[in-house]
């Protein structure tokens, strides 16, 4: 195993060759990107990838954390959509145990949803055929008791039990590029794209980057034969240096995430928003349970990648009206939400009339030598990359070679991830074959858990030291993500946590006490029970 410590040295080190010319360069550090990027170093091509603030900083960490097929878009008429979900859905769950975990789904059926019981039997029959399995059942009030204590008996017409499956977005995102830059690929977070570079016909044929670490200190011009714009909801910025018109409608998702106790779920639950009957989750994860999303366009707002989105006043009391729907006597409020978090869809902007109505299809075009892929889902990003990189060949006058059959995430072997503890079997799904270098290294301390989470103190400190780690945040909210499982961000833990990683991370007090303060300022304003504020 190559180990790539991904620190200041190794940074620095790099800026003294990054501009000699690449075959491709990619715009993005999201799960598009990702999935490029390992295609792209997997068929022998010299790929960068530059990502404007933190990887999976975007949308690709402010998911629903589900690889799903979508089960809502075959009634909204997306087949080719839903298919191709669980179709990758599948798959995904053979290639990276531990890291996608399958999960039931409840959906209970009520008369006020105004929806015929046979119809979501059809559905689900369909759903399941899609992906050449039979996993779905019909359940009796009593029978999903069981597993949803405090579910709303008036109206109850009929329940059903599907599955999906559950992930750290964060996490898939992060092991994908690690593993494409230890088989060669060079991938730089906090690495802003500030302009195209063009040739004399025009085309682009590289482009400009600003290290935000070293800020105009570190402008280079990097010359590629491609580059590939998947910058997700902030593809029409990159797009705007040609002029061209905007095609993407940036779409808000807000969920809030309560203590697992005070919603105390063990399988997941689809219902349908008593206002406007709208389909939303909630889900046991990490130890806590999520509630969401809400679907609404993000207009009036700056898309600099630096900003982040929160959840308005309106989406939280929207969230909290379903869940005292559904669960009447559980008295859920606002003082019982742990955090919020918000994302941003790249959707393509048809004109449709609400945000819900649009296609989650994804499309891949090129302007003036420029590659853009935008829309999609988290869960198809292995076919986002192949269509991108198909189109890509054609700019690059070459076929890309891609083994299609191979998976996109380095292989662990089943049976020994069966006979490990959960903590070691943790490890392994969110790192992969370095997870041994971390067992290695850790007491039986470090492979204890964060104040009764999942989390282990051991991927905190690994984080710390090898993990391309800029900021607090990038620690607390990402490559982990107790701030958003711990009540005030973990404001309480946080000289435990100065303790375990403070040295790893190579920061002196100084500097602590700046990131200290201003992780919580990040914390308070996009992920607090109050953003915003």
């Amino acid at each position: 195993m190559k180990t790539i410590r991904w620190d200041d040295a190794w940074r620095s080190e790099l800026f003294t060759r990054i501009e000699q010319k690449y075959d491709l360069i990619i715009i993005g550090g999201g799960i598009t990107g990702a999935g490029i990027f390992r295609s792209a170093v997997s068929a022998g091509l010299k790929t960068l990838l530059l990502e404007a603030s933190d990887f999976a900083f975007g949308t690709s960490s402010r998911s629903s954390k589900l690889v799903h097929g979508g089960f809502r878009y075959l009634y909204n008429k997306q087949y080719q959509v839903t298919y191709e979900s669980v179709t990758e859905r599948q798959r995904l769950l053979k290639e990276a145990p531990a890291l996608i975990d399958p999960l039931p789904f409840n959906l209970p059926n009520y008369a006020a949803y105004n929806f015929p019981s046979w119809l979501f039997q059809v559905g689900l029959a369909t759903y399941d055929l899609m992906a050449a399995s039979w996993n779905h059942r019909a359940l009796s009030y009593e029978q999903m008791q069981q597993s949803i204590p405090g579910l709303s008996p008036q109206g109850f017409l009929k329940g059903f039990r599907y599955y999906d499956a559950i992930l750290d977005d964060a996490r898939l995102v992060f092991r994908i590029i690690r593993e494409s830059v230890q088989d060669g690929g060079t991938a730089l977070n906090y690495a802003k794209v500030i302009n195209l570079l063009r040739d004399a016909h025009g085309n682009v044929c590289g482009v400009v980057m600003q290290d935000m670490a070293r800020g105009r200190q570190g402008i280079c011009e990097i010359p590629a034969k491609v580059v590939i714009n998947a910058a997700g909801p902030w593809g029409d910025e990159i797009r705007s240096d040609l002029n061209a018109i905007r095609k993407i409608r940036p779409l808000r998702g807000s969920h809030i995430i309560l203590s697992g106790s005070r919603l105390p779920v063990s399988e997941a639950v689809t219902f349908f928003h008593p206002r406007d009957k709208r389909a939303m989750f909630i889900i046991p994860w990490e130890g806590t349970t999520m509630v969401g999303t809400t679907d609404i366009d993000h207009s009036g707002s700056n898309f600099q990648p630096g900003l982040e989105p929160f959840a308005a006043a309106a989406e939280i009391d929207y969230i909290l009206e379903g869940i005292s729907t559904l669960f009447p006597d559980s008295g859920i409020s606002h003082e019982d939400i742990l955090s919020t978090f918000s994302g941003l869809r790249p959707v393509i902007d048809s004109g449709a009339a609400t945000p819900s109505k649009e296609s989650r299809a994804h499309q891949v075009w090129v302007e003036d030598g420029l590659v853009t892929v935008s829309g999609g889902k988290l869960t198809t990003f292995r076919i986002m990359a192949r269509d991108t990189l198909d189109l890509a060949s054609q700019v690059l006058g070459q076929r890309i070679k891609v083994d299609r059959r191979l998976p996109l995430i380095q292989p662990i072997n089943r049976r020994q991830l069966q006979s490990l503890t959960a903590p070691k079997r943790r490890l392994f799904g969110r790192s992969g074959q370095e997870a041994n270098i971390i067992i290695n290294q850790s007491s039986s301390a470090d492979l204890g858990p964060i104040n009764g989470l999942p989390a282990l103190w051991a991927e905190l400190k690994y984080a710390a030291s090898a993990e391309a780690i800029m900021r607090l945040d990038d620690l607390l909210l990402r490559r982990t993500r107790i701030g958003m499982l711990l009540p005030m961000g973990g404001r309480e833990l946080m000289p435990k946590i100065r303790s375990a990683v403070q040295h790893e991370l190579g920061w002196s007090h100084q500097r602590w006490q700046h990131e200290q303060a201003h992780y919580l300022e990040i914390w308070h304003k996009y992920y607090s029970p109050n953003p915003g504020e």
